[in-house]
């Protein structure tokens, strides 16, 4: 169609959709934002409303949809929930032409709000660029709520899944990739899908995928955008000068925020650079198998680590003991200084209490600076931001009364408890308490919120309003009695304004400088020339008012701004406060002890506890268990029955190694434990079978996976390796795993493997590092008590029959499964595993004739040569061609 057959108004609003062709525009008209063609059937399917047309040219109507602008936010919110982009497009300026100019104001995507509403008070809104290039790996993120920023760059053999674990750690809202040179322009998910299937290796991440301008993530680009940004000429002082890639991403979410979200650049003021090895690695599968920060179930906190350990006062508090938990520590000394911390709150009852009685009015400093920085704060969130600054003032001083009273050593010189960054800003106090009332209205032009005594001028504003109303509110008395009309009124509608009411009975007294203006049935209504004065003074000074009010509150914001850098320091040393008490809170209540850190390696539990499970139970039930690994018994097999508690006791293991590391006290009678680089947990299936994977095949490729990046220093738990395929099959890989981490030289690392398989304890026989410990049974009456005690030894039964009795199958069943399992007993012939050949002697039905091909290619491998996921994935493949 010729663009002149078309509407002014649709030329404008197809030119502005043409700059933004990935989001949903939402064009302001009146008191509607509107959304045309597919973007408005995207909004009536997505947001449950009314699809209807609009006339854009002679006999052309296109599909349109439309929200309330007031509460356009809750929209807005639940397309971002889905992955979309929304780019608001407002009303601006005075009509030319009789048509209204328009112009998109922000756009809104995942990574980008700002609006509390669309946040989660205790997690980060990250926004990540990811760029891989040449075998290495750059990704940076951003948290524009909180002036977050931080950059690194990856290298190595196996960049794709350290990627991968970074951004799982990370959990961003929104991830950046290149393009390509070949821009997608679609929504949600469907942008999504495309850029899995440029970047596989990301499959998995749960975060929508943005594809952007392949020119904007060139290394002159990006670097020129961070410069420009912090104004220099060099990146060494943010430590990523050598680190090309480290730069392209950082420098690509300069680019983006600059194109969508603007006003958050300022936020950005610092850039730090980091190194993933200076953390414990946890691969996606681990922190899944530890609950750490969600439930398998239901993915819920409440039923996590996190769940237990957050006891936090603040939300900047909650957000920074979540990074903890997701990235424990390695350095021992950063380590032994957040323990000491923890250590003088938890040893101080009254000073705990009285610290933690003062958080509870902090509220989201961090968040509400970056609304100040943003200039989209309101009223209330100044006197917030007041209230905040007061508590502030007093945690410093009980903070230097507990750390004098301290028996720790260390306290007083270990942040936060020597009130380094407690910065009470009293500037910004005393503006707040000086310029805004304490009770002001939600929102600017909602109401009063400068204080009076502020502004000489808004006080004369106010001092002749206030006059002219009580002129206003006498008339009515006064012309009583002038005119002797002893019902006369004076009222006021927004048509006619002010008035004098008069019952056509008392026309006749109506003086002469009344004039007329309505006629009622009963009744005449009249103005005179002293209240139409009183009115446009009151009408005018009001707008003034309104006018007035929000200069003055626009540069009280930007005064504020300009202590942002105290602010943020403030909000963040609370937070490191919060976390801290939170962690002594925990371990008060729940009878921690402080862990005492070894270079040696050894893991050492006296009494161990799983932190979640022992909060399920009723008090005290909880049976602890102790665990000893060292150089000498490095791999522990465990048996023992079903449901008897061994997968309980391997988190609870791998939980206290890393409640440790995050600095935490731990669920124990005593710990000694030595520093671990990385935990692997393979525990319970995680099937995968709507990508196509058997829950075997998972489990190969992460045992694949830990047997390929695990180290001397990290520790493995797994569960039931081999339980996915047939009993022989899953005992040779079981075998053949234990054997390949006691031997191999980059391993012999500590590992905790429980499994069914009663054949793989001879192996404690010949493999000298390796101990038998079995789930203890007791016999009661001729039935079965599971004691949950972890007792050195093998178990000689699996007491799978006493389970199903246990889980309700029939009698019936029951009985009938004990004559087959006796007479199973009886016809085996030993499955013993000579000491000499290792070989397992079991009577199997042959799998293979005797010239079946897959025989024939099992006798052609090399397995020698192989490497471990090599050989994971041949024999996957053989029992795929035998069966």
């Amino acid at each position: 169609m010729p663009k002149a057959a078309v509407t002014p108004i649709r030329q404008q609003y197809l030119q502005i959709k043409r700059q933004h062709p990935d989001a949903i525009v939402f064009f302001r008209l009146g008191d509607f934002y509107e959304t045309f063609d597919a973007d408005a059937q995207i909004a009536a399917r997505e947001l449950d409303v009314v699809l209807t047309s609009r006339n854009v040219a002679k006999g052309q109507r296109v599909p349109m949809a439309g929200v309330p602008y007031h509460a356009a936010e809750g929209y807005v919110a639940r397309l971002i929930a889905k992955g979309y982009k929304v780019a608001i497009c407002e009303q601006v300026g005075e009509p030319v032409n009789g048509l209204m100019p328009r112009e998109v104001v922000r756009v809104v995507t995942p990574g980008t709000v700002v609006e509390p509403t669309l946040l989660t008070d205790k997690r980060n809104n990250y926004l990540a660029a990811v760029v891989v290039d040449d075998g290495a790996a750059g990704i940076a993120y951003a948290d524009i709520t909180t002036g977050e920023f931080a950059t690194t760059q990856l290298t190595g053999a196996a960049v794709a899944a350290d990627v991968l674990r970074e951004l799982d750690r990370l959990a961003p809202a929104e991830v950046l990739l290149s393009d390509g040179g070949d821009p997608f322009h679609a929504h949600g998910d469907d942008q999504t899908a495309e850029a899995l299937r440029r970047y596989p290796y990301l499959e998995g991440l749960e975060a929508p995928l943005t594809l952007y301008d392949e020119w904007r993530w060139e290394l002159g680009n990006c670097r020129q955008a961070l410069l420009d940004h912090f104004e220099v000429t060099t990146l060494a002082g943010y430590g990523c000068e050598g680190l090309p890639l480290a730069q392209r991403a950082a420098g690509v979410l300069i680019q983006y925020l600059r194109q969508h979200q603007a006003s958050a650049l300022a936020q950005l003021t610092g850039l730090a650079t980091y190194a993933v090895d200076g953390f414990m690695a946890l691969d996606a599968a681990t922190r899944r198998s530890l609950e750490l920060t969600e439930t398998i179930r239901d993915r819920t906190v409440k039923g996590s680590l996190l769940g237990v350990l957050d006891r936090t006062l603040t939300p900047m508090g909650g957000r920074l003991l979540r990074r903890w938990v997701s990235q424990p520590l390695l350095d021992r000394e950063a380590l032994e200084a957040r323990l000491t911390a923890v250590d003088a709150c938890f040893g101080d009852l009254a000073g705990r209490t009285a610290l933690r009685s003062l958080l509870h009015g902090i509220g989201d400093l961090e968040r509400l600076t970056n609304r100040v920085v943003q200039g989209i704060a309101q009223p209330r969130d100044l006197v917030g931001l007041r209230n905040a600054l007061e508590r502030v003032a007093e945690i410093t001083a009980r903070l230097a009364e507990m750390v004098a009273a301290s028996t720790v050593a260390g306290a007083g010189s270990t942040y936060p408890l020597d009130g380094t960054g407690l910065n009470p800003c009293p500037e910004a106090r005393d503006l707040i308490a000086r310029a805004i009332v304490d009770d002001p209205p939600a929102t600017l032009g909602g109401g009063r919120c400068i204080r009076p005594g502020f502004s000489a001028e808004l006080d004369g504003i106010e001092h002749s309003v206030r006059d002219a109303k009580q002129w206003v509110a006498s008339l009515e008395r006064v012309e009583r009695e002038r005119t002797g009309i002893k019902n006369l009124k004076v009222g006021y509608n927004k048509v006619f304004g002010y008035y004098i009411e008069v019952t056509k009975a008392n026309a006749d007294a109506v003086p002469a400088d009344y004039v007329r203006k309505q006629t009622l049935v009963n009744a005449e209504r009249y103005i005179m020339p002293e209240l139409k004065e009183r009115e446009a003074l009151i009408l005018h000074a009001e707008e003034r008012t309104r006018e007035l009010e929000a200069h003055l509150f626009r540069g009280i914001l930007t005064q504020l701004a300009t202590m942002a850098g105290d602010l943020l320091e403030t909000a963040r040393s609370v937070a490191h406060l919060d976390a801290v008490l939170s962690l002594a809170e925990v371990a008060a209540v729940n009878d921690y002890v402080r862990p005492e850190l070894m270079d040696d390696g050894t893991i050492d539990i006296v009494g161990g506890r799983h932190p979640v499970v022992e909060q399920s139970l009723p008090q005290q039930t909880f049976v602890p268990n102790d665990t000893h690994l060292s150089a000498e018994a490095a791999v522990h097999i465990i048996t023992g029955p079903n449901m008897s508690g061994k997968s309980t006791y391997l988190r609870q293991v791998a939980l206290i190694v890393l409640l440790a590391q995050i600095g935490s006290f731990v669920p124990a009678s005593a710990a000694r434990l030595g520093l671990v680089d990385r935990i692997f947990a393979r525990v319970g299936a995680q099937d995968e079978i709507a990508a196509g994977q058997s829950t075997f095949m998972v489990e190969m490729v992460e045992m694949a996976n830990i047997l390929n990046h695990a180290t001397a220093r990290s520790l493995l738990i797994l569960d039931e390796i081999g339980r996915g395929t047939s009993t022989y099959d899953g005992i040779s890989i079981a075998w053949s795993v234990v054997e390949y981490i006691h031997n191999h030289p980059r391993l012999g690392c500590k590992t905790l493997f429980a499994t069914h398989y009663h054949e793989l304890t001879d192996l404690e026989r010949f493999l000298p590092r390796v101990r038998n410990y079995n789930v203890a049974v007791a016999g009661e009456g001729g039935r079965v008590v599971f004691t949950h005690q972890i007792v050195p030894g093998g178990a000689d039964r699996s007491y799978g029959i006493h389970v199903g009795q246990m889980a309700g199958l029939p009698p019936t069943v029951i009985h009938r499964a004990e004559e087959i399992l006796k007479d199973l007993e009886g016809a085996a012939h030993g499955a013993r595993v000579g000491t000499g050949t290792r070989v397992i002697r079991v009577k199997q039905l042959p799998l293979f004739g005797g010239t079946h091909p897959v025989v024939e290619e099992l006798r052609a491998l090399d397995v020698v040569a192989m490497s471990p996921l090599e050989a994971l994935t041949k024999l996957f493949e053989l029992q795929q061609k035998a069966e």
